[in-house]
């Protein structure tokens, strides 16, 4: 069965395509649209290696063991069988986006596998040669998926107990396989034309917070950490083992049959920001048109620049040239809003128009394009006025996508000062 490509918070997701076009564009960042769409085509390459320090968000960086290490690792290797990305897309497509794209392996090697070892710091180049991240996606996160290596589904390492290193040895007998999501900020980009993907396991947090002073030696000397032997510590250890590789969130498939998915908890914190912070990016466009979409379709057409103030401020104008069929003939779009559900947000921006008139509001999700903050219909006055939503997220995401429709008509819209921040904590 396949788990890995799930959507969060739901195991069943709505397959969807769409058909549409981005503005027209200049080098000009006062008057650039849609620059934000798609990805520079891009190889990648992938490490897998062990890292003893301390994390902080969303930093992959690596250090060597310090003499005090709580667990030091002599062992650990995985099968590797697939890499997916997860974007958002303004041509047709035909996959389900919540399952993302199957970038490796390819059709012809669809069983293929590769078994790779973190202690030993494996970098993988040559079977990624030919995988390369579209340019017409608009990447969200990438996915690896993983299973026990059969012949040595075990972590082999030295646990520091009274001073001394212990020989330990952890069972993974209880998983079948896993997926660990990276957000797009994670991935370095080594140069204009290749990425690399760091997956690292970080021993801190795999034995972060577990008690072992009760932790029972073998004959052997060995410790010994799997079903029968220590099986408290190794229940508490199997809840922090895939936590540990730092990705923004995983899904995996145990032996039992069960399902989990869930969200690394600081590295999503780090993604949501704090209360009253704007999760619009450049909302006041001073950088032009960076972080923001202009989008038509449906026999929309439009114009869009970003203007100065005479106080120093900017806006964007959209001049709409052709109405188009609906009021999302032409939008403007900003993704990747991170949002918690449960938690009561406002919404506010400042809008006018040449001729007064309506426009449609909301903040939907990229994969399914349900409406998952607020749909909201605005009159819109000749003179700027400043819309306040205030609206209940009912699912948690870092990528949310937020939309005025301005199409249907022809007319010209001006916007400025947009905010999205969350009221409660």
């Amino acid at each position: 069965m396949r788990f890995a490509g799930f959507k969060f918070g739901s195991l069943f997701a709505v397959a969807c395509a769409v058909m549409a076009f981005v503005a027209c564009s200049n080098d000009d960042d006062k008057s650039v649209a849609g620059i934000e769409i798609g990805n520079p085509s891009l190889a990648f390459t992938a490490d897998f290696s062990v890292d003893y320090s301390q994390v902080t968000t969303n930093s992959l960086s690596k250090t060597a063991a310090a003499k005090d290490e709580p667990l030091l690792l002599d062992s650990f290797a995985l099968d590797f069988f697939e890499v997916r990305s997860y974007s958002s897309y303004y041509v047709a497509v035909n996959i389900d986006m919540s399952k993302g794209l199957r970038l490796w392996p390819g059709e012809d090697l669809a069983d293929s596998s590769l078994r790779v070892s973190f202690t030993d710091a494996d970098l993988v180049e040559e079977p990624f040669k030919n995988i390369d991240l579209e340019d017409e996606g608009y990447l969200k996160e990438m996915g690896v998926s993983f299973r026990p290596v059969k012949e040595m589904p075990k972590v082999y390492g030295k646990l520091l107990l009274n001073g001394k290193y212990v020989p330990v040895q952890y069972s993974l007998s209880w998983l079948e396989q896993f997926e660990l999501r990276y957000h797009y900020s994670q991935i370095e980009k080594v140069s204009d034309s290749i990425a690399n993907l760091s997956v690292v396991f970080y021993p801190r947090y795999f034995v972060d917070g577990v008690d072992f002073s009760n932790v029972e030696m073998a004959d052997d000397g060995v410790i010994y950490l799997d079903a029968t032997h220590n099986a408290e510590i190794w229940t508490a250890l199997n809840k922090q083992f895939i936590s540990s590789f730092r990705p923004l969130r995983y899904g995996y498939a145990n032996t039992d049959g069960g399902i989990e998915e869930a969200y690394v908890l600081d590295i999503w914190e780090g993604i949501i920001g704090a209360m009253s912070d704007n999760t619009i990016k450049n909302g006041d466009f001073s950088r032009g048109f960076y972080s923001w979409i202009v989008f038509d379709q449906f026999g929309g057409e439009s114009k869009a620049s970003v203007e100065e103030e005479s106080n120093g401020g900017r806006y964007a104008k959209i001049q709409v040239t052709e109405g188009g069929k609906y009021s999302y003939s032409v939008q403007l779009i900003q993704e990747n809003v991170a949002l918690l559900a449960g938690k009561k947000y406002k919404c506010v921006f400042t809008i006018w128009s040449d001729v007064e008139g309506q426009i449609t509001a909301r903040i939907g999700a990229y994969d399914d394009y349900e409406t998952i903050g607020f749909q909201k219909h605005v009159k819109i006055g000749t003179s700027g006025k400043s819309v306040e939503i205030e609206f209940v997220p009912n699912e948690s995401t870092p990528f949310a996508r937020f939309e005025l429709n301005l199409g249907s008509r022809v007319r010209t819209f001006y916007i400025k000062d947009v905010k999205i921040f969350r009221l409660q904590q």
